[in-house]
């Protein structure tokens, strides 16, 4: 069963340097959210915070009514228990074979028999399809199956909140198309929530159940997927959407020059919505909602051709046409609404926060 976590007004800094501030949000139990950012942003120190391996300057972390800031040592280390990660790179140790790095939180967090351990472990690695690789190196490994290591081990504890920093780095859009499924399935089989930081457009517009956006020290929107996506804020739409047109620049921000030079110019419009990522056995998820409800819900209309295709307004792929059980659901919303902006950023499940 996942946990919710309440973040309020925070904010981190490294000396003077401000990372970002009065960040405002809430992850739903048992959801799937993405956190988004041009690099640099702090999306990976924003994940360290939440587990309390970084302490913010200020705000609050409030999971099962206890805020994670202001916890006695021995208290957070309790907290943690309910967490797992994924590092970017698994993080694995070399020198052990992918049993033993599974095997690791186990047998320095508990005081099970090793039988446990290893029917625990045996478990994990069948359920992210590492059966038969127990005796393996990492380094005589793919970088998709040290991913997978990485993620069995974040498992072994159960935890109900699962933390996991770019998943697609270094993989092939192949393998990432891989591993956002398992992402899908394991969230429905293990209920926990998610939050997965990322670059890969495709992951964001087909994964999650909500998005959000760290741009220029602050956050710019969170919230359901479908807000965003059908989203009129200059700086969501551009980087959701992959568009050089936008306050977004090569070093995060464009200089008044840059932003002059665009002035008149067209935007493009906002590719369809793709059908989220359904499980492989098409499998109920708690935090899926049906397609085109949020639009329909709040009076947005949804970008031409939305909700038709699993891969609808994704760069460089070509559409395959719904099936199953979401082939008839909504093409387009009541016209006549404007799409939302960071304003909106409060509607929907989950709390928004200033722009």
């Amino acid at each position: 069963m996942g946990t919710e976590i309440r973040v309020e007004g925070l904010t981190k800094k490294f000396g003077s340097q401000l990372i970002w501030n009065d960040v405002t949000l809430t992850l739903p139990a048992g959801e799937i959210s993405v956190m988004l950012g041009p690099s640099g942003t702090g999306k990976s120190v924003f994940l360290k915070t939440l587990v309390g391996l970084l302490k913010p300057d200020a705000g609050a972390i409030w999971i099962n009514d206890k805020n994670l800031v202001t916890l006695r040592e021995n208290d957070l280390y309790e907290i943690r228990k309910l967490f797992g990660v994924l590092f970017q790179d698994g993080a694995l140790f070399g020198s052990m074979n992918l049993f033993d790095n599974v095997a690791f939180p186990l047998r320095e967090h508990t005081k099970k028999s090793e039988a446990e351990v290893r029917r625990i472990v045996m478990e994990k690695m069948d359920l992210v399809g590492l059966t038969g690789a127990e005796s393996k190196l990492p380094g005589e490994i793919s970088g998709g199956m040290r991913k997978r290591a990485g993620l069995a081990r974040a498992l072994v504890l159960d935890p109900e909140i699962l933390l996991i920093d770019e998943p697609d780095s270094g993989l092939d859009p192949v393998r990432t198309s891989y591993i956002n499924q398992l992402f899908i399935d394991l969230n429905a089989q293990i209920d926990a929530t998610f939050l997965i930081v990322t670059h890969d457009i495709n992951t964001a517009r087909t994964v999650p159940d909500n998005i959000g956006l760290l741009y220029h020290k602050h956050l710019a929107m969170f919230g359901p997927r479908e807000m965003l996506l059908s989203s009129e804020e200059p700086v969501v739409r551009q980087f959701l959407n992959a568009q050089t047109i936008g306050p977004i620049g090569m070093s995060e921000e464009k200089d008044a020059d840059e932003l002059a030079s665009e002035i008149g110019q067209e935007l493009p419009p906002l590719p369809p919505i793709a059908l989220q990522l359904g499980t492989s056995d098409g499998s109920p998820r708690r935090g899926q909602k049906p397609a085109g409800e949020w639009c329909r819900t709040h009076g947005v209309t949804p970008p031409p051709g939305s909700f038709q295709s699993k891969n609808a307004g994704v760069p460089g792929v070509s559409q395959v046409p719904a099936e199953g059980p979401y082939a008839a659901t909504l093409a387009s919303a009541d016209s006549g609404v404007q799409a939302p902006t960071s304003a909106d950023a409060t509607q929907g499940t989950t709390a928004g926060a200033t722009s």
